[in-house]
């Protein structure tokens, strides 16, 4: 795989109707197929009384994962298209689903291909590309002693992290992956290795 590839860096929304429906395309940023899945989750609970809710992605595995389904619409009218949106824009770690309330109106199967199409391509306007770095994600867990040690490396460093503090800390660390080794070497030796890695 390429070092850096297209990605979007936040969430994008795009909203439009087409004869009485209403469409509302979705995008967001997806580092594993679990976040891809878990988006397209949450948007069915959210849109749950929508007719439709059409997801696709792409997203860096090995190999790379692509995925879409119709759900409910015509044989390849739906998750194709918004797939093929993220396909030629080159796009990937990215989850589309594009939402519709059925307005009464029967577009065919050229006309839902359209505007599945557009729900994607727009949310991925909204949302913006940008050219990301391959990133390594993992947790370390450490003692209270040694937590403001690792914190203070995670800080200075140019790495993601969220705290979770419980009995131990733990620090889920998003880290550009060419950097991901050094750091972790750097965090074992400034805590005499007193720590523990997960996901790597």
């Amino acid at each position: 795989m390429s070092e850096t590839y297209r990605s979007v860096n936040s969430r994008g929304e795009a909203r439009f109707e087409i004869r009485g429906s209403e469409f509302i395309g979705h995008v967001a940023p997806a580092h594993t197929v679990e976040e891809g899945e878990a988006f397209v989750d949450a948007i069915r609970e959210e849109y749950a009384d929508a007719t439709h809710n059409v997801p696709a992605y792409r997203i860096r595995a090995e190999p790379l994962r692509e995925w879409a389904s119709d759900d409910g619409e015509p044989t390849n009218s739906a998750g194709k298209p918004a797939l093929n949106v993220l396909q030629q824009e080159n796009v990937e770690n990215v989850v589309a689903v594009v939402t519709r309330y059925y307005g009464g109106t029967n577009l065919g199967v050229g006309g839902l291909a359209r505007a599945y199409s557009r729900g994607v391509k727009e949310a991925l306007d909204d949302a913006g590309i940008a050219e990301r770095r391959p990133h390594e994600q993992f947790t370390i867990t450490a003692a209270y002693d040694d937590s403001g040690t690792v914190r203070g490396i995670l800080e200075s460093s140019d790495v993601e992290f969220e705290a979770k503090y419980e009995a131990d800390v733990g620090f889920a660390v998003y880290v550009p992956a060419e950097e991901a080794s050094a750091l972790r070497d750097r965090i074992r030796s400034a805590t005499s290795d007193r720590i523990s890695f997960e996901g790597i």
